[in-house]
């Protein structure tokens, strides 16, 4: 079986014939018109038509919990963003070649949630079109070539990043610049933090240490084959290693010694970013570094297609001087008009601060779970971002993958919707929308604690 999540939790067509008709035909229909790449999430594929808050509604009516969809941070359709989309689509919707004040308007919000060293900011349409950008600024300022990315990285699917994506699976080449660290996992007994949620973010120095050598290792490998060093690339939650957010501090000494390389550090905060970790707007901010490149998307227009990379000007500058950038959609009055919205709603109903509480609750009540169920191996995670690593021994934490892809599918069917990630596609990825508070929270723990006792372990 496939260690890829997606994999796990996809619908597999030959069992087309078990879906009611009706289903049947759309999947003909998609299967001829789409081609055979895509997937469908779940046994029993969903056929979604409708989005409100934390909850996504079928064809017939029935509504599903949204434990899982992390794109419309603010909510499903949330009103203010669509109609600030909808306002600024009835005027204006051009390109960067012009001049425009809600570029430079949103510009300045976004830029004064940073460091001040991070002042400047490149639109693109998507997190793959920034991690590209940002490899080639990095490339262009250290005049090397060579990345570390994790082992099972997840960064985008142009061919660039997807040979810095080993989660896209052994059929993807990583490319031969491409080195592949270990996620900087705790040495503690994966039964630790589904005993006592508070301990998940204790942790020791140990974990950067051991995430520092693998880079050093890294490094030297590039140094004995003459490959010059470009940057560390991570996702700052570590979401497809199978989600690692403690203890705060652990990137500092990787990053320390990628910079005496002569290399630069990008904090992908794609998955982490814009509060979802509660207790920081970034990712990166919960280890106390500043990044020389940080790379936004998903939820930045909570579903509408934009993205970014912001820079430390003296990274930037050598880029700028020896190349031209243009991206058509990226950065238009559109897109700057519906990622402003995102940005206000986060910060006046206080999203982030909701991220932080509901998550705590939600850690707490899943390590009461762990309590009742062996197979909950550990639980881990920062705000709304958290980790069940689900095993079939909490001795040796052997992956329980099976088990997790039934788990996923009667979560399904009791109208949850939920995911999984790392190498052996058994840590249940928990990632809703900011919106979602405390009600919701006991809806997924009831659910899951059904579910658990309804599985054959």
């Amino acid at each position: 079986m496939s260690s890829d999540p997606v994999m796990i939790n996809a619908f597999d067509p030959r069992r087309a014939s078990e879906l009611p008709k009706s289903e049947q035909i759309l999947l003909d229909r998609r299967q001829r018109l789409l081609g055979p790449a895509y997937r469908l999430f779940y046994e029993h594929p969903l056929h979604i038509v409708r989005g409100e808050g934390v909850w996504l509604y079928d064809a017939e009516g029935a509504a599903y919990l949204d434990a899982y969809n992390n794109v419309p941070s603010v909510g499903h359709s949330h009103p203010r963003v669509v109609e600030a989309i909808a306002r600024q689509a009835s005027q204006l919707n051009t390109h960067t070649r012009y001049l425009h004040t809600g570029i430079l308007d949103y510009s300045e919000m976004l830029l004064a949630s940073f460091p001040g060293e991070l002042s400047q900011v490149m639109y693109t349409c998507s997190g793959s079109e920034a991690n590209d950008l940002a490899v080639r600024v990095a490339r262009q300022f250290t005049g090397g070539t060579g990345f570390i990315v994790t082992r099972l990285a997840y960064h985008g699917v142009t061919d660039t990043i997807a040979a810095m994506s080993p989660s896209l699976g052994t059929q993807v080449t990583l490319g031969p610049h491409v080195r592949v660290v270990p996620a900087p996992r705790s040495a503690s007994t994966p039964a630790k933090a589904a005993v006592n949620a508070e301990a998940a973010g204790t942790g020791d120095r140990q974990v950067g240490r051991d995430f520092a050598a693998g880079v050093e290792a890294s490094l030297e490998q590039m140094r004995s084959l003459g490959i010059k060093l470009a940057g560390l690339i991570v996702d700052s939650i570590f979401s497809s290693d199978g989600v690692f957010a403690d203890p705060p501090g652990f990137l500092q000494e990787a990053v320390a010694a990628v910079r005496r390389a002569g290399g630069v550090f990008i904090a992908d905060e794609v998955q982490p970013g814009f509060g979802r970790t509660g207790d920081a707007m970034w990712g990166f901010q919960r280890h106390s570094v500043v990044p020389d490149i940080v790379t936004l998307g998903k939820p930045m227009g909570n579903g509408y297609p934009v993205a970014a990379m912001v820079s430390k000007p003296e990274v930037l500058a050598p880029f700028g001087r020896h190349c031209r950038y243009f991206n058509t959609f990226g950065g238009s009055p559109v897109a700057m008009a519906a990622a402003r919205a995102v940005l206000e709603i986060i910060v006046e109903e206080r999203l982030r601060e909701r991220a932080l509480e509901t998550g705590q609750y939600l850690r707490r009540g899943l390590a009461a779970l762990g309590g009742k169920f062996e197979v909950i191996g550990d639980v881990r995670g920062a705000g709304l971002f958290i980790g069940v690593e689900l095993v079939t021994d909490r001795a040796t934490g052997s992956p329980a993958t099976r088990f997790v892809a039934a788990l996923v599918n009667e979560l399904r069917r009791r109208r949850v919707l939920i995911s999984a990630s790392g190498p052996g596609a058994n840590v249940l990825k928990i990632r809703p929308p900011l919106a979602f508070g405390r009600a919701e929270a006991d809806i997924l723990l009831g659910e899951l604690e059904a579910s658990l006792a309804h599985l054959p372990a």
